[in-house]
């Protein structure tokens, strides 16, 4: 393009380009161009070709574009001069497909308490969860309890412990206390016998008295003794069903611990309130999402009712106005729409015109070539007739 750049002048004396604040002139100049010489003739011609098919492409999509601008154009003044019923019916479905976009934008924007991963670990064992809640609450319950009943047996096994210790102390001092009697009674009858056979003192009643007294105490000793025997011998009964009773509880214990450890794996959780805080959690989500899909869902039937509704009333592009929701319902939105594009189309007119001046100016400049030099007017057209601005 550098070459293509030293043809053409601009009477400004900028380069080649639109300006929306003044209008340019294209100039060509052909100083420095040998017209005589075929590569140089071949390329300005060509330069001038291309010109044209820019141009053309130019104006072709500008166009398009610009019919597409005057439809839109059109449509509003369609739904503008709708009379009050039909409007109404617009203006109702408009309404819908607000509140439907508004649900939904709230929706999205929320900041959920489960991830994607956890709502979908939660809805694979939907059925599941509440028995198995149920189970981990109950055997959590249970747990508590066990570990109650384990604490009161331990207890109870503890004073029962206690209680075998003092009788077996009671049993060790009775025997201690009957041989201290034994002996004691012998010595004293051994005194007793001095006293008579030595010094020839009277002591029946001494023997009497010692006799009566030992008696009585190893009486009194042997029946505690007993006793002590009979309550350690229930005591030991008692804490050999306290131990087993003990076990069973123990048993039950770790059957049930083992238990909740399998429900915490299943349904992947610490305890029971952190399952009934997902659980929780789950089920709004899940109704958040049941909403979401109905909005979406009746969204969906409202833009197809409403496109429908507006072809009705000939509307060429009611696909369009479902990006327009607010127009159509407030008349300062529908004012600022219709401003913005009036002045779309102002702007792909005044392109369109440059681009039909551009092409216009590079043909004329063609023919003006080749009348200034009629020896190559034949190659020119020739030139003009083969070039297809389609494949340039």
């Amino acid at each position: 393009m550098g070459f293509f750049s030293k043809l053409f002048k601009i009477a400004s004396g900028k380069k080649f380009a639109f300006s929306e604040d003044e209008d340019e002139e294209i100039v060509y100049d052909r100083e420095g161009i040998d017209f005589h010489d075929q590569t140089q003739r071949t390329r300005y011609i060509a330069e001038c070709l291309e010109q044209v098919a820019e141009g053309s492409r130019e104006m072709e999509s500008l166009k398009n574009e610009y019919d597409l601008v005057t439809s839109y154009l059109k449509d509003m003044e369609e739904i503008e001069a709708l009379p009050e019923k039909p409007r109404r019916e617009i203006d109702a479905l408009a309404r819908q497909i607000e509140n439907y976009e508004s649900d939904i934008e709230k929706f999205r924007t929320r900041k959920s308490p489960l991830t994607d991963e956890q709502f979908a670990s939660l809805r694979r064992r939907e059925k599941e969860i509440p028995e198995g809640l149920a189970k981990i609450k109950e055997n959590e319950r249970m747990a508590v309890l066990i570990k109650k009943d384990l604490k009161r047996l331990d207890g109870e096994r503890k004073a029962l412990a206690f209680r075998e210790s003092e009788l077996g102390e009671t049993m060790d001092n009775m025997r201690g206390m009957a041989v201290i009697f034994t002996v004691s009674a012998a010595a004293l009858m051994i005194i007793l016998a001095v006293m008579q056979f030595a010094l020839g003192m009277n002591v029946y009643i001494g023997y009497f008295l010692a006799i009566a007294t030992v008696a009585i105490a190893l009486t009194v000793v042997c029946v505690k003794y007993i006793d002590a025997n009979k309550e350690l011998s229930k005591a030991s009964g008692s804490m050999g069903k306290l131990i087993q009773l003990q076990n069973t509880v123990k048993i039950r214990y770790v059957n049930n611990r083992n238990l909740l450890q399998y429900l915490y794996i299943k349904f992947d959780c610490k305890n029971g309130k952190e399952l009934d805080d997902l659980w929780g959690m789950y089920t709004k989500e899940a109704e958040e999402r049941r909403a979401f899909n109905e909005n979406s869902a009746g969204a969906e039937i409202a833009k197809d009712d409403l496109i429908r509704l507006l072809s009705k009333y000939h509307v060429a592009r009611p696909r369009r106005w479902l990006d327009q929701i607010p127009a159509l319902l407030d008349k300062r939105e529908m004012v600022e729409l219709r401003h913005g594009y009036i002045l779309r189309r102002q702007s792909l007119r005044e392109q369109i015109d440059y681009n039909e001046t551009r092409a216009r100016s590079a043909k004329d400049e063609i023919t003006s070539v080749a009348r200034a030099y009629p020896m190559y007017a034949e190659e020119i057209l020739e030139m003009t007739e083969k070039f297809d601005p389609e494949t340039e």
